[in-house]
């Protein structure tokens, strides 16, 4: 294992140490807890908080900030924060006005946010939540009841935060998301596994010229093995298993996001990126939103991910728009 960290079991620690200096006009760290929360004053709108285990940095406390998270919440490496560590971030995050949560759809992480709202509506805190369920590679897989929480989480950081920021109120939110959710697919590759610094060796391993597709973002088995493609027969699996998935017709307008899982250099993602442009435009999918980068990795696993938003609501597009000031949208 070559890794630039100091002892494997500080990695989160001294991690979120680096986010609050680099970023510190942006966002701080709560004391004694893994907490990332955005330095602006209160001003009584809805908070929208997220999280989950570390290692898909920037996920998730890189969209902590003006227009989107209001706080991140991070567990040990794909492990889900603990109730009092959920339970912390909601204090710190309400203005008054309530706090919504966006869960990725891992056993562990609903157990420990849903308590941590418990615990939260005993302090008359208001709280409401989704649970995102975006990956349509496998269902009822490791850690997950019904289909994974992946890449489009981001999307709905970044709308729901939209939504907040121009005063939605708790219950308007709700409504967004539950629209929202349910248009978001997304469906990835992966050509190596990821290592958890802890652990010491990679969660998979492929052959030399083996990938996996539907493989997660902690690692979770995928829906078939084979060699390597070149990167149009990759694009072309990908948008056909997304397309099916969707009731569509002609007057549909779609967001996409192309996200790299860790280890993929951007000069493949964007090679990827045209392949998928070219497919979508035999399609005749009209794209009113592209977003390029990696954005909910799986610490260095090599692979990429593809997500379409079918874009079921005029305000969805404005509000991918709509300028944000975190570190890393």
């Amino acid at each position: 294992m070559k890794k630039i960290i100091n002892i494997p079991q500080n990695v989160v620690d001294e991690m979120l140490e680096g986010i609050a200096y680099c970023h510190n006009d942006l966002v701080e760290r709560t004391e004694g807890f893994d907490i990332i929360k955005r330095k602006l004053p209160k001003s009584g709108k809805v908070a929208i908080i997220s999280g989950g285990g570390s290692g898909h940095e920037p996920s998730h406390a890189g969209f902590v900030g003006e227009g989107m998270l209001s706080a991140a919440v991070c567990g040990a490496v794909f492990t889900s924060p603990t109730p009092d560590q959920v339970f912390q971030a909601i204090k710190d995050a309400d203005e008054g006005a309530g706090v919504f949560m966006v869960i990725k759809n891992y056993s562990g992480d609903i157990m420990n946010f849903e308590m941590a709202q418990e615990m939260a509506e005993m302090e008359d805190i208001k709280v409401d939540s989704i649970v995102v369920d975006d990956d349509i590679a496998v269902e009822d897989s490791l850690y997950t009841q019904g289909k994974r929480g992946v890449a489009g989480t981001i999307l709905v950081h970044k709308i729901l935060g939209h939504a907040a920021k121009e005063g939605k109120t708790l219950e308007e939110i709700k409504a967004i998301a539950t629209q929202l959710v349910p248009n978001i697919k997304t469906i990835g590759v992966a050509l190596s596994g990821a290592t958890v610094p802890e652990v010491g060796k990679p969660g998979f391993v492929l052959g030399e010229t083996e990938i996996e597709y539907g493989v997660g973002i902690h690692g979770e088995p995928g829906y078939r093995k084979e060699n390597l493609k070149p990167s149009k027969e990759l694009a072309q699996e990908l948008v056909d298993k997304l397309l099916s998935d969707f009731e569509r017709d002609e007057t549909d307008k779609f967001a996409i996001l192309i996200n790299g899982l860790g280890g993929t250099p951007l000069m493949e993602q964007y090679v990827f990126a045209n392949d998928v442009a070219h497919l979508l435009e035999q399609n005749n999918i009209t794209v009113d939103f592209k977003k390029i980068g990696s954005y909910m990795t799986s610490i260095e696993m090599a692979g990429i991910s593809l997500t379409l938003l079918k874009l079921a609501d005029a305000k969805w597009l404005e509000a991918l728009n709509a300028p944000v000031n975190t570190p890393a949208w």
